[in-house]
């Protein structure tokens, strides 16, 4: 049960990098922060009223708002599943599988971002998936 939890926290997490590069786009770091973040929304908000960042949010486009609030949605299943893992499982196994979300983060931005995959951040990927797996067995 803990590992797909933990592996589920990676998922969300990996979604929620890349809904929020998509949402963000054109939106002052701030305020899609307040946006997205829920369980910090007083700190952003905070942030936002204090870098006159609030006058931005008439200029938000609807696509920016649909994928801030996706991503904080994604933050959100990402941190209860995380939470339960490790309430459920050891925190040397939940831990590295959560960081998976690396991996999963370079795999979606290559899909739906076309971003550039390179040898290094392939190496990369191998060797952090080579690492998990030797750190859960």
């Amino acid at each position: 049960m803990w590992f797909i939890l933990a592996l589920l926290s990676a998922v969300f997490a990996a979604l929620t990098s890349i809904l929020a590069k998509i949402g963000i786009e054109g939106v002052n770091s701030n305020l899609a922060t307040a946006i997205r973040t829920v369980v910090v929304v007083f700190l952003a908000w905070g942030m936002v009223f204090l870098t006159d960042a609030q006058g931005g949010i008439a200029e938000i486009s609807r696509k920016s708002w649909v994928f801030l609030i996706l991503s904080g949605l994604a933050t959100g299943a990402s941190w209860l599943c995380y939470y339960k893992a490790l309430q459920v499982g050891d925190a040397s196994k939940v831990v590295p599988i959560d960081k998976l979300s690396v991996v999963i983060t370079l795999v979606l931005a290559f899909v739906f971002l076309h971003e550039k995959i390179t040898l290094k951040s392939v190496a990369g990927c191998l060797l952090i998936g080579a690492g998990t797996l030797l750190m859960v067995l």
